[in-house]
């Protein structure tokens, strides 16, 4: 995250009909000690399991490298050189962009046979310098990495996709050459101009709709577009859990009642503790229900208060087996789960009071400690969903 703005990231798929995998990945790493953050997206050779094998092989590598080397030009370089060439086809086994967002706003692409990236600050295209790099070796003779360098600012958006988008509807009477880069500028900027806030999965969302109705929505190849949006931040504050010392409970809900931005309370404890000290009455909500869990509550000056660890351990299970297929219901952990997928900045206090009730040896095994939970919350958060995320005790 950098001062002024959120990288909210997003990359929406569609395979290519009658194949039961996408031949297209998009990875991601988040190196928090040095406030990097890198994207690729890889294009496979061929379709299903062999393409999505081969775009796994080259974005994994891709990451690898990058984590233990800065240089992104020379991480391309190292790909080209170490994929191996379809003895049929004569073409590299995979197409790739990178994109690396350091945390002061500057951001590097290049990409090697994948459809120009578009860069939007606001509604005009932004076009940055480009320079055209040579890879070494004879199985690299004549091909060429493109490479881009810019300082980002706020509501800056970068596109990029794999040719499923770009190629979509090539062939028919209305798109006899594909739909193509520009024709995608132009429906990017018309949603943006609609929708000036329009989210980064919402666009890339839209755009993927409309490369597969380029095609009657039976996708001729894999359909992948990504999207980063520079933006305000959200943030996000979760209490559980009651202070070890009773002393600080008036610090603790004084912390959170200063907080701007979405304000969560985990637990009845921690509730009752910021019910008394706010000296605003406990509302149950019984039409917002779970069966697994006891229904949400609400406290004058606090977004959601639920039950504390089953709440929380669902919380868990939800992202962990969390897709762009999930539908979350209105139960308490289901709307906790939206929250925190809406949020960039998430602030968790956790209380290291022990509840004894968690220690009794006849509780189910899963049934694990609060600190433990969120710890392992807090590394979904941060590894899966690209958040940043504070945690700290009390």
């Amino acid at each position: 995250m950098h001062d002024d703005f959120y990288i909210e990231v997003e990359c929406q798929q569609r395979n290519q009909v009658g194949q039961s995998i996408c031949g297209d990945v998009f990875m991601s790493r988040k190196l928090k000690d040095e406030g990097r953050t890198i994207l690729v997206l890889s294009d496979g050779l061929g379709s299903g399991v062999k393409a999505n094998v081969l775009a796994t092989l080259t974005s994994s590598m891709i990451l690898n490298y990058m984590k233990v080397n800065k240089d992104i030009r020379k991480a391309a370089e190292v790909i080209m050189k170490t994929l191996p060439v379809c003895s049929k086809r004569k073409a590299g086994y995979s197409t790739f962009t990178i994109v690396e967002i350091e945390c002061d706003g500057d951001t590097r692409i290049i990409s090697y046979d994948n459809p120009d990236c578009l860069i939007l600050r606001g509604l005009e295209s932004y076009k940055p310098e480009c320079e055209e790099l040579h890879p070494e070796g004879e199985a690299n003779k004549g091909k060429i990495l493109y490479s881009y360098r810019f300082k980002a600012q706020k509501e800056d958006r970068i596109i990029f996709c794999s040719d499923g988008v770009t190629n979509s509807g090539m062939g028919t009477r209305r798109l006899p050459f594909g739909w193509g880069m520009e024709n995608v500028d132009q429906f990017a900027k018309g949603l943006i101009r609609k929708q000036p806030y329009i989210s980064a999965r919402r666009l890339g969302s839209d755009i993927v709709e409309r490369a597969c109705a380029n095609n009657s929505n039976q996708p001729k190849d894999d359909t992948s577009c990504a999207v980063l949006y520079y933006r305000e931040p959200r943030n996000l504050m979760i209490c559980t859990g009651p202070p070890y010392e009773k002393s600080k409970d008036a610090k603790l809900v004084k912390q959170m009642s200063e907080f701007e931005g979405t304000k969560i309370v985990c637990g009845g404890t921690t509730a009752g503790i910021v019910s008394r000290e706010l000296q605003k009455p406990i509302e149950v909500d019984l039409n917002i229900c779970d069966s697994e869990l006891p229904p949400v509550s609400f406290i004058e000056g606090v977004d959601l208060v639920t039950e504390g660890i089953l709440t929380l351990g669902k919380v868990h299970r939800i992202l962990s087996n969390y897709n762009q297929n999930t539908v979350l219901r209105n139960g308490p952990a289901d709307r906790i789960v939206k929250l925190l997928l809406e949020s960039d900045k998430i602030f968790i206090i956790n209380g290291t009071k022990i509840n004894v009730a968690h220690q009794d040896p006849k509780l189910p095994v899963e049934l694990e400690i609060r600190r433990t939970v969120v710890k392992n919350i807090v590394a979904l958060l941060e590894e899966k969903f690209l958040k940043e995320v504070d945690l700290s005790y009390i």
